[in-house]
């Protein structure tokens, strides 16, 4: 699935609540964070972030690219490590089936896409465990906090099925 321009604005707005890269401390993170929530981080900084502050993500989507350079591999602990590979402004099926997988082991699981991690916020919206709480971050403004529901699940389905 590539993503059309018309979409493009759309996915500027954030899945949920953004906190500016000022208020981004783990006190923050952690009132937005019902406890026992799966925790899901799509990016390595994000990713990395959260290891440093002392949250180990359920799932970890990482691509080894910060703002089109490349990065060491974020530290932590993988129980299992996936890869895919997802061009960027795209979806493809082999990412949504990978993350599919992963919901269904042993966590923590960290996804190494080859190509671009940032779409696939989308399919994890769709297909995160209840429970879920999805953190990615918004170039240059903050870390967005997903707390997945119903309605998020609808809106990333309905992206999605705008992408051909």
């Amino acid at each position: 699935m590539r993503l059309p321009e018309n979409l493009r604005d759309q996915l500027k707005k954030p899945l949920g609540i953004l906190l500016l890269d000022s208020d981004t401390t783990s006190i923050n993170i952690s009132k937005n964070i019902p406890l026992g929530s799966f925790i899901i981080t799509v990016g390595d900084a994000t990713t990395e972030k959260m290891i440093k502050f002392g949250f180990n993500p359920a799932l970890q989507i990482i691509d080894s690219i910060e703002k089109r350079s490349k990065r060491d591999l974020p530290a932590g602990h993988a129980e299992t490590i996936l890869t895919c590979t997802n061009p960027a402004a795209e979806i493809t099926q082999e990412s949504i089936s990978v993350i599919q997988k992963a919901f269904g082991m042993t966590p923590p699981v960290r996804i190494i896409v080859s190509g671009e991690e940032d779409l696939l916020v989308l399919p994890v919206a769709v297909y995160a465990p209840d429970n879920s709480v999805i953190l990615y971050g918004q170039p240059n403004e903050g870390l967005v906090i997903v707390l997945v529901t119903e309605e998020v699940r609808n809106r990333a389905r309905s992206i999605m099925s705008s992408m051909s």
